[in-house]
């Protein structure tokens, strides 16, 4: 309960605010935004910038970021008790280990798996760490694994513009530079080979990104 209460009160007065009066975020398909309170989703983006989740999360309200969990890197994000204990309860963060040797898929996603069961939304990203560029690397077939362990959950594609700019990786200094998220419709796994979904994904958010292109260039 306290670390719920100390995630609403991050986000309600703090991030929330800045990302939207400081920052600015337009978004374009708000009506393929995740009913987080209706049950579970899995949201899947591009990521070049640490804010991203912070990003993806201040679209939703208090009371539905409590059931949102970003996945990301046990290694980097839990390797000391602080760190662990910060990103745990502000960001209700699920770790993630990038090296997991003889661990089945169900013991890797294990956690993921639990909170998708219990109605709760994740958020991963898919390229595994942050790009240097805007540009979309390869995905990763994990989120595959887990639509295939949870066929009746959507997968949301979300493409992100613009914090690489507000907090370029390898800097802590915010710019303020207005954001703009683009949400694609919910794809559930249709028993495609895992490879053949996660290209599938990966092609929805290309499009979403050249949607943005386009609109850039008018």
């Amino acid at each position: 309960m306290i670390q719920k209460l100390l995630k609403y009160i991050f986000f309600t007065f703090f991030v929330r605010p800045y990302v939207f009066l400081v920052l600015g975020v337009n978004v374009s398909g708000a009506e393929n935004l995740p009913k987080v309170s209706k049950g579970p989703s899995i949201i899947v983006a591009n990521h070049n910038s640490h804010i991203d989740t912070l990003l993806l999360m201040s679209l939703f309200s208090g009371t539905q970021i409590l059931k949102i969990h970003p996945v990301a890197a046990a290694d980097y994000f839990c390797n000391t008790k602080l760190k662990s204990f910060l990103f745990k309860t502000l960001l209700g963060l699920i770790p993630l280990k990038r090296k997991f040797g003889k661990t089945t898929k169900e013991e890797l996603f294990k956690e993921i798996n639990e909170a998708l069961r219990a109605g709760e939304t994740i958020i991963i990203y898919p390229e595994g760490t942050r790009g240097e560029d805007s540009s979309i690397k390869e995905f990763k077939s994990g989120v595959a694994h887990i639509a295939a362990m949870n066929p009746d959950v959507p997968v949301v594609p979300f493409y992100i513009n613009g914090p690489d700019r507000i907090l370029p990786k390898g800097t802590f200094l915010w710019v303020p530079f207005i954001a703009d998220v683009y949400v694609a419709e919910g794809i559930k796994y249709d028993g495609t080979p895992t490879k053949v979904f996660t290209e599938r994904i990966k092609n929805v958010v290309i499009t979403l990104k050249e949607e943005h292109k386009k609109r850039e260039e008018l």
